[in-house]
């Protein structure tokens, strides 16, 4: 591991050390460290394990790498980010009845693009598929997960464009779904994408269930040979690479992937509970257990589980979940033992990060509540924390440590940087709802900061970004990031089952190696993932519509959940027309 990297790593936080930054950890995306593109035929062993260790994994190696781009003269059909330079994105003749849809006056279409960012999680299915399955050319696939530990672990989603299912993202895409449908899922904003909503969630809480409770002092987080499968381009509906099964114990602990899973078991609870209270108590129990667990056995679950890194390591450490854990159980259970075990953790990192890995801002935010809300002062101090954060995001606070692209996109990081910032502008759409409730006020040294600034901040960050234009700006390149969402998105999207012809297209089976032959066509995807939010453009707002760019290519399930709440906040507002 001792690689580029991990160098850049140890340096930097060398550098936030002496800066007194000790938790901007995030700052450096810790996520997913192993390259995503698949190792085409004749790719050697050598090249392969080079490939997936330290820093020339999927994050840390493309800091500094310019993205690839297709440079040429202004042509018409190419997208132009800055200088004149034309950038190849793939583009449609504009259908006027098709442009209506995604825009109202003025404005995108927030409903439908909050109905397609749900649709997004049938494409990510694992499991036996349902009759009511829209995203038809998926079918059934992972039917023997578990069968190796003598468990059941069927179900459950694929993380991104691969076919592995790894408990911590999947955990955290869990826990801000139901987030998501707690904060923004009245009749005025769901509408009627709620039930939609509630059976995305309850996919993940039917797996994640199953993970905690199959065998008693196990917590079962992953399933698949992530190497295996990274070195082969196939559907999920073909794969034979090895399926192991993998779990954190009292002697192999994972405190921050149990906190986060007793996180989702107890939102998810929250949601459903008023269509299944059965269901909902068993959800609750389940989650108790596993943070009972986590807060007694203490340890990264990346120090334990050898699939977890370079792919999803545990950089932030486990802090950040016990917080985040502790807090949605409290939320659930109005228990003070969760109360008392918070005020007892100490856990005060700075962090201008929030994502799958880094859960201190949202934890925050979460308990900020307490006191905006419900008036209890005693939960000042994460108000305190929850408004450093966001002053620290805010692009005209002075203690602004957050940078922004050109066209004004939140920028933390080179790969999957939409990732930062649906998460990101899912915190600035809650706390400003918070706040609103209360009339509350806050100040950045000398900057006042109101709800509306938070909200056109957010806002900001969707229209432009996610969607096609804002009022008061423009998506420099003029294109959705969502796919299926206008006229013109990404057709080359990185995602095995996207990109190789369906079962029913194409019956017979497809082979690890065969399937390079669409990885590597300059077509567009047979099958369109609708709603799925690819990782974004880079730094300078540059962004090529390539398969093989992974970075900025790749769709993912933790990119999307936090997506939902912000849409439904704004489809609530601004509806569909």
């Amino acid at each position: 591991m001792a690689l580029r990297g991990c160098v850049r790593e140890r340096r930097r936080r060398k550098v936030n050390k002496r800066r007194g930054r000790r938790g901007q950890n995030g700052w450096f995306r810790r996520e997913r460290q192993a390259e995503r593109r698949p190792n085409p035929p004749g790719f050697s062993p050598s090249q392969r394990s080079v490939r997936r260790r330290g820093g020339l994994g999927r994050e840390m190696k493309e800091e500094g790498r310019k993205t690839r781009v297709k440079k040429g003269p202004r042509v018409r059909g190419s997208a132009v980010a800055k200088n004149g330079v034309a950038i190849s994105v793939s583009t449609e003749r504009r259908d006027p009845k098709v442009e209506k849809n995604s825009r109202v006056l003025g404005h995108p279409n927030y409903s439908d693009a909050l109905a397609k960012s749900i649709l997004f999680f049938q494409g990510q299915r694992s499991g036996k598929l349902p009759p009511d399955q829209t995203m038809t050319w998926r079918s059934d696939s992972g039917l023997s997960d578990g069968l190796t530990a003598n468990v059941d672990l069927t179900g459950g989603y694929y993380d991104a464009g691969d076919n592995v299912k790894f408990g911590f993202p999947m955990a955290f895409t869990t826990t801000m779904l139901a987030w998501s449908i707690l904060e923004f899922g009245g009749k005025d904003s769901m509408s009627g994408q709620l039930s939609e909503a509630r059976a995305a969630l309850k996919w993940a809480s039917d797996y994640l269930l199953k993970a905690a409770t199959q065998t008693r002092g196990k917590l079962y987080v992953g399933v698949g040979d992530p190497n295996s499968d990274h070195s082969c381009w196939e559907r999920p509906e073909d794969m034979d690479t090895p399926r192991p099964v993998f779990s954190v114990s009292p002697t192999n602990p994972g405190s921050d992937v149990a906190g986060e899973t007793a996180a989702a078991l107890a939102a998810s609870a929250l949601v459903l509970q008023s269509l299944n209270r059965t269901y909902a108590r068993k959800l609750l129990v389940a989650a108790n257990d596993v943070m009972s667990f986590a807060m007694q056995y203490r340890g990264k679950y990346s120090d334990s589980v050898w699939t977890a890194c370079p792919y999803y390591c545990s950089y932030s450490g486990y802090m950040d979940e016990l917080l985040w854990g502790a807090a949605w159980l409290h939320k659930a259970t109005k228990n003070a033992t969760y109360l008392n075990f918070i005020n007892s953790l100490g856990a005060n990192d700075i962090t201008d990060i929030f994502s799958w890995d880094n859960k201190f801002a949202g934890a925050r935010v979460l308990l900020a509540r307490k006191t905006l809300v419900d008036k209890d002062n005693s939960f000042d101090p994460f108000r305190f924390q929850a408004e450093d954060f966001l002053c620290r995001i805010l692009p005209n606070s002075p203690s602004k440590t957050t940078q922004y692209t050109p066209g004004g996109l939140i920028f933390k990081l080179s790969s999957a940087n939409l990732q930062y910032v649906t998460s990101i502008t899912f915190l600035l759409n809650t706390y400003a709802k918070y706040m609103a409730s209360s009339g509350h006020t806050f100040s950045c040294q000398n900057v006042l900061i109101t709800s509306s600034t938070l909200r056109a901040l957010a806002k900001k960050q969707v229209a432009i970004n996610a969607m096609l234009m804002f009022p008061e700006g423009q998506n420099p390149l003029g294109i959705s990031y969502m796919v299926g969402f206008g006229t013109s998105y990404p057709k080359k999207v990185h995602h095995r089952g996207s990109s190789l012809p369906s079962i029913a297209s194409h019956p017979n089976h497809i082979g690890c190696n065969d399937g390079f032959q669409y990885f590597f066509s300059g077509n567009p995807n047979p099958n369109l993932l609708t709603g799925a939010v690819v990782g974004g453009p880079d730094q300078n707002d540059a962004f090529s519509d390539s398969r093989t760019d992974y970075n900025h290519l790749e769709p993912a399930i933790y990119i999307n959940a936090p997506l939902v709440g912000s849409l439904a906040y704004l489809a609530g507002r601004y509806g569909s027309g």
